[in-house]
């Protein structure tokens, strides 16, 4: 890999659309070979790639096309929770789907770690301008305790049962609901006894696969963590002993920044039947942000995600790592959403040979992470597809 340290006051990215009478088109062949000159992130130095026959190259490659030269590249990105094929009231058709999956690319996300879909999305990993796709089957949630037409729904006897054939539907996840309003309780409540749980998440892990949980209030995410889960999602009701237990065992956390802002909305939907919902709601809201600034700074594994689908658009991960940015600082924020999640997701480090999936800026994004909703190049499986 050719690369040295970049020089003080970096002159202007430059973006070419070709090289030599040679142009690479937007969905060029992953055949075309291409070449990117710039500070690779996160390591700083002004790096050369190639790209040729849809892989990584760090020596020079004959007849390539710059497509970049003074630019900021960084592996793909990643949106850890994301809903390809799911709409507002449950499955979306297939144009719908792929419309989510091309806005997610756009915005630079190119592997998705999909939290929950209920419908098929296999047929995304046949089309080369698509991302990759990581999924954790459908929710498992209890009948009437969660979203409608969202989740494959099982009282706590089928759990097991259930739990093992999503594992094997999936693609090394599974989703849990942990929590949800209790129409009887009034408030959030555990979707699941404690030692169900754990035991499903124990049959996960004899078939190979994680499992994640939606959680809310403190008492689902209490439970869970200590039944031995692998993952909570949006973790607003951690507190100081359960996130210690996280980052002790590496339980990762995405916290979905963008979906908490939704939380007095939620409040006001329920506050005439369930008053104390919408208290326990805005309480959550309240505290958020020194909740999981705490959950940061005790070394809890942290990435980014949108809770795209449902009613979230796709496309949101730059807003997303704008909001961590806010909490853990700019290049914490970067590889969250890059770098780290992708090595914790299992895919290839930027090296020769590995992925050519990298998004590429005109500006430093560890200077200004807003930077990142717009990418200037989207390059996946060696292709510029946006």
């Amino acid at each position: 890999m050719s690369h040295h340290h970049a020089p003080p006051g970096l002159g202007e990215a430059s973006f070419f659309a070709h090289d030599h009478g040679t142009t690479a088109p937007a969905g060029a062949p992953a055949g075309r070979r291409l070449h990117l000159n710039g500070v690779l992130l996160p390591g700083g130095e002004v790096t050369d790639l190639w790209v040729a026959d849809g892989v990584l190259r760090t020596e020079p490659v004959a007849d390539a096309v710059t497509v970049c030269t003074g630019a900021w590249i960084m592996p793909g990105l990643v949106d850890a929770h994301c809903h390809v094929g799911l709409g507002p009231h449950g499955a979306v058709p297939a144009e719908v789907a792929e419309a989510q999956a091309v806005a997610d690319r756009d915005g630079g996300t190119l592997l998705i770690r999909d939290a929950g879909s209920p419908v098929d999305t296999h047929w995304i990993d046949d089309r080369a301008d698509l991302p990759r796709i990581i999924r954790a089957g459908r929710h498992v949630a209890r009948p009437f305790r969660y979203i409608r037409n969202y989740a494959e729904e099982v009282e706590p006897e089928a759990l097991v049962e259930e739990v093992a054939r999503q594992a094997v539907h999936g693609d090394g996840w599974v989703k849990l609901v942990g929590d949800w309003i209790d129409r009887d309780a009034g408030d959030l409540a555990p979707l699941w006894p404690a030692d169900v749980a754990a035991a499903a998440i124990a049959r996960a892990h004899e078939l190979g696969a994680r499992v994640t949980a939606h959680c809310f209030g403190e008492e689902s995410v209490h439970q869970l963590v200590r039944a031995g889960i692998d993952g909570i999602e949006h973790g607003t009701g951690l507190d100081g002993e359960t996130i210690a237990l996280m980052a002790a065992r590496g339980v990762a956390l995405v916290p979905t920044l963008i979906n908490l802002e939704n939380f007095p909305g939620f409040a006001d939907a329920g506050e005439a039947k369930f008053p104390a919902y919408a208290r326990h709601m805005r309480a959550l809201h309240a505290r958020r942000f020194a909740t999981i600034t705490a959950a940061i700074d005790a070394g809890v594994p942290v990435y980014a995600g949108t809770d795209a689908g449902g009613t979230i658009s796709h496309g949101l991960v730059g807003a997303e790592i704008g909001l961590l940015a806010t909490l853990g600082g700019p290049e914490f924020a970067l590889g969250a959403a890059s770098w780290r999640a992708r090595q914790w997701l299992g895919a290839p480090p930027v090296a020769d040979g590995a992925w050519a999936d990298l998004v590429v800026y005109g500006t430093d994004p560890r200077l200004d992470p807003g930077v990142t909703r717009h990418p200037h190049l989207v390059i996946l499986r060696g292709r510029v597809v946006s």
